[in-house]
């Protein structure tokens, strides 16, 4: 019997189609070339090799003949793929290859991983144990977990595999907290019970425990919707004016004293929020990801108190929180978003006061960012509700009595496609282009399935916090998670970047000329009729993400250049176009960048966000305020950027730019000290505050004012 050597020395039946199954995945894969019948007709050829042969072939002898056989067959493309393949499995077999990222760490030495995400700072012993967890995590991932060829596809840039650090574990990406189940009838934190709250203040305190807890147990952001307060401030009134009756024995000014202690009772309370969120250190080495939702709906019976609420809240955030040097700064978090709808929109309104409030927040603190109930209920069957952490929306779904719901869903995961990279590959031909990202689309498909397979067999046990009370369900200790995977109660996102310069390398024109436009929605249509077929054929709901990509921007960019040269417009910058946005150096006015991506969120439901740079505007918030009423009428989800930087070596307050050497400077005093400056930007929809790697970098610096 014909035999062959495996690596660890034993012998085995020799296997033709094996050969031939390696040949034509080689050829399938991202790279190859597929020619028909030349996998069976080399598998032939190395077999009767093998007949010939006096001493029996080992599995290195056989990998080299298939290689060298390929290229004698005109085949070289396929041959390369081979040959990535093999390295890819050699690696999972055998290599660990953290030592060097994980020194790099902790002497401050790799810039990729410590400049990933600029809300964590590397330097503290707390994040770097999470980060040398992380290069840990994605060491057994790529050898154990995630098959051959997905692993070369993110290695080479044609795909990237998000939050590959967390993937081993039993978790998810982003959620919509049902925080008013929570509260309303009680949780359980770290095994102790707690029960629904007599007072706005322990609502607000036990808000955010439950928030660190959640934060603790998932990667990702996580969104609270703040009307699930306004029961407890009324609460708060009531016993504020049961005391001061008792108190007083005047009712007139016992209504006027709970009123007055209500009040600080709030004050308190949303004091609570900030601090503790900005403070909280979780798990995962940073404070939480959390987004508070603020939306005024008449229809609930507490409108009133979540219209105090939502004051409150704009009006800490405008006033900031001091740092070290006791100077009121912009804080990262909580990221807030203001609903604007016909009650709050225009003078006259009910609410209109509110929307005066954000705007001046807006102007002073970039947050709050602006979701119009009018363009929101358009594209989800009449239904405003908050993105799961900076941008990522879920679908629609009706629980079994036929009812809405978004609150405790969630997101399983993300996969981001290169389109920059296919644009080169396509070399200015539009058919190849589309067919080599059909091809590349099964890739993001199959990253998708993995994570499904990877959470399907989880039991509730995993995070009793989201799963056994009330972050997302209630089920029972040891209750198979897999119902809320399926039918679309999650979401699994499809992620693409670069349509910028996707549309340049295979039109010649911006996204934002006619015939770049044409081409980009063509992108955008292939993207949802792979949605609408995958969620036909699983049964799980994919959707269409317009990626953060905060660290992503660069990584594909500089996996291109490396590989493809300088390419100008492209490979030159440093950076990728996030999604479907305008060129960050291109100039056009906010109301033309609102109305062009406008048409790009109504085709990515699963995440979008839209964004113009403006000056300090908190002298001219009557032009702010035709912005805003502008986001009403025309785009889904929209934010402003503007500056609000601090120097502690010399007390200077403004902007701080970046010099020719690429360094963040005080224009006041010079200082290059990265330690004693603050400098906000927004980076991927959150805003960021640790600084950010070297293509983010380049990309802030580009960007050129709208207004």
């Amino acid at each position: 019997m014909l035999e062959v050597i495996k690596r660890n020395g034993s012998r085995a039946p020799f296997d033709r189609s094996k050969i031939k199954i390696a040949i034509e995945k080689a050829m399938n894969s991202m790279s190859g070339v597929y020619i028909e019948g030349q996998a069976e007709d080399i598998a032939k050829e190395i077999e009767a090799v093998a007949n010939d042969k006096s001493t029996t072939m080992s599995i290195s002898d056989v990998e080299e003949l298939v290689y060298y056989k390929l290229i004698a067959g005109g085949n070289p493309a396929t041959a390369r793929a081979y040959e990535n393949y093999k390295a890819v499995q050699a690696y999972k077999r055998e290599q660990n290859t953290t030592d060097d990222e994980i020194l790099g760490l902790l002497n401050q030495t790799n810039a990729d991983v410590m400049d990933e995400n600029s809300n964590k700072n590397a330097v503290i012993a707390s994040t770097q144990r999470d980060l040398i967890a992380g290069e840990v995590s994605k060491d057994i991932a790529k050898r154990k977990l995630i098959p051959a060829d997905l692993v070369d596809a993110h290695e080479s840039g044609a795909i990237h595999i998000h939050d590959m650090d967390y993937i081993i574990q039993p978790i998810f990406n982003c959620c919509l907290v049902n925080m008013k189940d929570m509260l309303d009838n009680g949780t359980v934190v770290n095994g102790k019970m707690i029960e629904t709250p007599k007072s706005f203040q322990v609502a607000c305190n036990v808000m955010t425990q439950i928030i660190a807890q959640i934060a603790s147990n998932q990667y990702g952001g996580q969104s609270i919707d703040i009307a699930c307060l306004g029961k407890y401030l009324r609460r708060s009134y009531d016993k504020n004016l049961s005391l001061a009756i008792e108190t007083l024995g005047d009712v007139t000014l016992a209504e006027k004293m709970a009123q007055k202690m209500t009040q600080k009772d709030l004050e308190s309370g949303i004091q609570t929020i900030q601090y503790q969120i900005n403070t909280l250190m979780t798990s995962n080495g940073q404070a939480p990801f959390v987004t508070l939702f603020m939306q005024l709906n008449e229809t609930d019976p507490y409108v009133e108190e979540i219209a105090m609420i939502i004051e409150e809240i704009l009006k800490q955030r405008i006033q900031g929180i001091k740092n070290d040097a006791g100077v009121y700064v912009t804080p990262a978090f909580p990221k807030l978003i203001y609903v604007l709808d016909e009650n709050n929109v225009r003078p006259g309104s009910r609410f209109y006061n509110l929307t005066s409030l954000a705007i001046r927040c807006t102007a002073k603190r970039m947050y709050p960012d602006y979701i119009s109930a009018k363009k929101m209920c358009e594209n989800y069957e009449g239904n405003v509700f908050s993105p799961m952490g900076c941008r990522a929306f879920l679908s629609t779904y009706k629980d079994d009595k036929g009812n809405y719901k978004f609150d405790g869903r969630f997101n399983i995961g993300v996969c981001t496609i290169n389109l920059p990279q296919i644009g080169i590959l396509a070399a200015g031909d539009e058919a190849k282009f589309f067919e080599i990202l059909e091809k590349r689309l099964e890739l993001v498909k199959r990253v998708g399935l993995l994570r499904y397979e990877h959470l399907k067999n989880v039991i509730s046990d995993a995070s009793p916090i989201h799963w056994q009370h009330g972050a997302i369900a209630r089920l029972g200790k040891h209750e198979p998670i897999l119902p809320l995977l399926q039918n679309g109660y999650s979401t699994v996102t499809i992620g693409y970047i670069g349509i910028y310069e996707a549309t340049k390398l295979v039109i010649g024109e911006s996204n934002t000329s006619k015939k770049g436009e044409a081409f980009a929605m063509k992108i955008m249509d292939m993207l949802n009729e792979k949605k609408d077929a995958w969620k036909k054929e699983t049964g799980l709901a994919f959707a269409v993400y317009g990626t953060p990509a905060e660290s992503l921007t660069n990584r594909f960019a500089r996996i291109d250049k490396k590989r493809f040269g300088i390419i100008e417009d492209v490979t030159d910058k440093g950076y990728y176009t996030n999604s479907f946005h305008v060129d960050v150096r291109e100039k056009i006015s906010a109301f033309e960048k609102f109305n062009f991506e406008a048409k790009f969120q109504d085709k990515s439901g699963g995440g979008c966000i839209s964004y113009v740079e403006i000056p300090n505007m908190s002298h001219n918030l009557e032009a702010l305020e035709t912005l805003v009423r502008y986001i009403y009428d025309n785009i889904q989800y929209a934010e402003f950027n503007t500056k609000s930087d601090y120097c502690a070596n010399c007390g200077f307050d403004g902007e701080i730019k970046l010099n020719d050497k690429g360094q963040w400077e005080c224009p006041q005093c010079h200082n290059t000290d990265k330690s004693t400056l603050t400098v906000v930007r927004r980076t991927c929809g959150y805003l960021g505050e640790n600084f950010w790697n070297e293509g983010r970098t380049k990309e802030i610096g580009d960007r050129v004012l709208h207004i």
